[in-house]
């Protein structure tokens, strides 16, 4: 977690709990200004409660040490008695004023005879039967709380020895007591003060707790997720997030965690999906660029074979008579002019050879009707065996046969297909050198509805080089010296096998041998072939 703080530094108002932290610590610090200001207000009523209820008390006081004092009308102890409580750290002053605002008597003598400016309050405490309430004053800088009350006149007043007032008279005086309110402007700063520290350190504290609170609860989880995201851009997604609490961020990452094994499966699915697709892009590419190069085969040989059958059909009547004419001139030969005699047999044996070409080539542009009729495979090979093993090519050669039993029969042109295997087995011997082994197999091969049966020709030859297999088929390729090969047997044996909607393919290691496998569809219920 440091290691992310230390990589990645931001700015408190960029993160979520900066933002949160900033937001709460705004509301505490306003919730805490207001219940503050509420609660300073408050103290601050009842601190002035307790003052008037204070100062009504020592004015009702004032009020009773100077009753008897007026009543027997012994103003000296009067004036003492105001000036003696005036000596109260409370009391600024003490006045006795006549219903005309004169002052009669007062704390401080100096101000005895003063006319003293009605005021409102003064003139209704004359008038009215309330005392009127206390006021805020301020006296030589000083702010005060004063307090009216109005002496009435009672019996004990007019009927006094001294019946100084009349009995019509309802207010004799007002009594007016000034007191300090210094001691209730003292507390009121210290609680305002108090006030204040007391909410400078809850908002701390509380904003600390706040920032404990949101590292542990939302930054760290947070910027774990934020790291696993990270990892999962970069391809990571087997480092889980670790984040083990209950709350809405635990599920969140157990929630990730399970999103990215999610990812990892499709991830590892889409690899084995594409590896398929391309494995199966690759052969049908293989089986198209086949099919491409069998087409363009075919086309050749339909292109040769039309060639071939105008050629054949243009040199069969001029070899055909240089053949009859040079027997006949070697009839006409005396026996002793063997020199003549030898060129004739030259002549002769390479017309032969021109004609058996020419066969060949009409044997490979013929598009004669096939005679096909249900065929054993195993008889049929067995029988072309017959026909080559007592040849003098194949003294030398031993045949193996490896035959299925009970195959399936094939509806196939025999005299075709014997041609075809004669062709197999005479390359194998040739290549061979008239001395080796042959193999001959037969098998059925795979399921319904796609079967076939496969022959299979093995010999144990020099091989085909890698850069010749791809051309055996081609009419007039032939690997063998000049005079031995026409190179068209494969691909005549090639067109009569597609002919029957049945395939050839090869497989050769030099210095192995050579094996060709034709593959031959069987009949399916209801179908004809051939």
């Amino acid at each position: 977690m440091i290691e992310y703080f230390v990589a990645k530094r931001r700015e408190p108002y960029e993160t979520l709990a900066g933002k949160l932290i900033l937001a709460t610590s705004i509301m505490l610090f306003s919730g805490s200004l207001l219940i503050g200001f509420i609660f300073f207000k408050f103290n601050e009523d009842i601190l002035m409660k307790n003052l008037r209820r204070h100062g009504r008390s020592e004015a009702d006081l004032v009020s009773r040490a100077i009753h008897y004092g007026m009543l027997t009308a012994q103003y000296e102890a009067m004036q003492h008695t105001l000036e003696v409580l005036a000596t109260s750290e409370d009391i600024l002053d003490i006045q006795v004023l006549s219903p005309r605002g004169v002052t009669v008597f007062a704390s401080d003598p100096e101000t005895q005879g003063r006319t003293v400016k009605m005021s409102q309050p003064m003139a209704e405490s004359i008038m009215g039967r309330e005392p009127p309430p206390e006021t805020i004053t301020t006296k030589e800088g000083e702010k005060l709380l004063r307090f009216l009350l109005p002496i009435r006149n009672e019996p004990a007043c007019f009927t006094a020895a001294c019946h100084v007032h009349s009995e019509r008279e309802r207010v004799l005086g007002v009594l007016q007591t000034d007191f300090r309110t210094t001691a209730i402007e003292l507390t009121r700063q210290q609680m305002f003060r108090g006030t204040l520290v007391f909410g400078a350190v809850a908002v701390l504290s509380a904003s600390l707790m706040l920032i404990l609170i949101f590292y542990r609860f939302v930054t760290r989880p947070v910027a774990e997720l934020e790291l696993g995201m990270k990892r999962l851009a970069t391809g990571d997604l087997d480092t889980p997030i670790n984040i083990k609490s209950r709350d809405e961020m635990g599920l969140l990452a157990e929630t990730f965690n399970t999103m990215a094994q999610d990812i990892k499966r499709y991830r590892e699915n889409m690899e084995d999906w594409t590896r398929s697709l391309q494995e199966e892009v690759d052969k049908k590419t293989a089986e198209i660029v086949n099919a491409h190069e069998q087409i363009i085969n075919a086309e050749k040989l339909a292109s040769l074979g039309r060639m071939a059958a105008g050629v054949a059909h243009e040199l069969n009547s001029p070899l055909t008579g240089i053949l009859t004419f040079t027997h006949l001139l070697k009839d006409r030969t005396p026996p002793d002019r063997k020199q003549d005699i030898e060129d004739l047999d030259l002549i002769i044996e390479q017309s032969e050879r021109c004609t058996k070409i020419i066969k060949g080539m009409l044997g490979f542009a013929r598009k004669g009707v096939s005679e096909s009729m249900e065929t054993d495979v195993n008889e049929l090979l067995d029988a072309t065996v017959e026909m080559v093993k007592n040849q003098i090519k194949f003294h030398n050669v031993q045949i193996w046969m490896e035959f299925v039993e009970d195959i399936p029969r094939l509806t196939i042109d025999p005299n075709q297909f014997q041609q075809v295997f004669l062709n197999l087995l005479t390359n194998a011997a040739d290549a061979m050198d008239d001395r080796g082994s042959i193999s001959i197999a037969t098998r059925v091969v795979g399921e319904d509805p796609e079967r076939y049966i496969e022959i299979e020709v093995t010999d144990t030859g020099p091989g085909i080089y890698p850069n010749n297999l791809d051309k055996i088929f081609e009419p007039f390729f032939t690997t063998k010296p000049v005079g031995q090969g026409t190179g068209l047997g494969l691909p005549v044996s090639y067109g009569i096998i597609k002919k029957h909607g049945g395939d050839m393919t090869v497989k050769s290691k030099v210095g192995e041998g050579t094996s060709f496998f034709v593959r031959l569809p069987l009949k399916k219920e209801g179908e004809e072939t051939g």
